[in-house]
């Protein structure tokens, strides 16, 4: 992925990580188009950052998705790539029967969505010169956090289904990459005030790094989420369960 000249839709874009890289990768020299639920919160975002564009989007929704992307593709022929920023985090008790709507609730955001999102935009990426698709995982998908068992699961999904799509679009100009967050300081579960969250702006200056170092880079992996990232391979895996546990 070059870090600049393209035209870029972050679905997931309106607050946190998704609007960080928005606004980065606008001041980088790319079109920005980001989707988000709330109008309100859209508007405001173009009239505080000109230059960056908006659609309404409700990332569960799949015919708000259709709608979306088919509006995002009309006005942006230009189109070439999206970063799949939309997710929610949330605790479960799986001990209780009360857990299961908030599963099937982040099931629906955190894995149908970004599906379905990249159903609906690669035929068109397809017909592009060159495209990319950059999913977003989680160091939670490779340990996982307990209190987040649905999470985790849709994290480790989504690892899963972007080296298939990797593979099944190798022989095309789609480049597919994959996000690896650690615990960034955002609003996600609280984690803004975590003493051992990563700053947000350290965050997004080692990403914009790494993609311009690193633009075939299949993972984008900041220091700090190799702990999560390569815990099994380096034989720390239930050490960093256990630390994750709170045991």
């Amino acid at each position: 992925m070059n870090i600049t000249g393209n035209t870029l839709f972050i679905p997931g874009g309106t607050s946190g990580l998704g609007l960080g890289l928005a606004l980065r990768f606008r001041a980088a020299g790319n079109t920005v188009i980001v989707g988000g639920r709330r109008q309100e919160l859209l508007d405001q975002i173009t009239n505080e950052h000109p230059g960056i564009h908006a659609v309404r989007i409700d990332t569960a929704d799949p015919a708000s998705i259709a709608d979306a992307t088919a509006q995002v593709i009309a006005n942006y022929p230009e189109l070439d790539s999206v970063i799949l920023m939309a997710g929610i985090m949330q605790a479960e008790d799986l001990t209780t029967p009360d857990f299961l709507a908030t599963s099937e609730r982040i099931i629906t955001t955190n894995l149908l969505g970004p599906i379905r999102l990249i159903a609906a935009l690669t035929p068109h990426f397809a017909s592009r010169p060159s495209a990319t698709i950059v999913t977003v995982s989680s160091g939670l998908a490779f340990v996982p956090l307990p209190v987040t068992p649905t999470y985790n699961a849709t994290k480790a999904a989504i690892h899963s289904f972007t080296e298939s799509l990797r593979v099944q679009l190798a022989d095309t100009a789609i480049q597919v990459m994959e996000l690896v967050p650690p615990k960034v300081a955002t609003e996600l579960m609280g984690n803004a005030d975590a003493a051992d969250s990563m700053p947000v702006d350290e965050f997004l200056d080692e990403t914009m790094s790494i993609i311009a170092a690193q633009p075939d880079a299949t993972e984008i992996l900041v220091d700090r989420v190799k702990f999560l990232r390569f815990a099994e391979v380096e034989g720390r895996y239930d050490a960093v369960l256990t630390m994750l546990s709170g045991h």
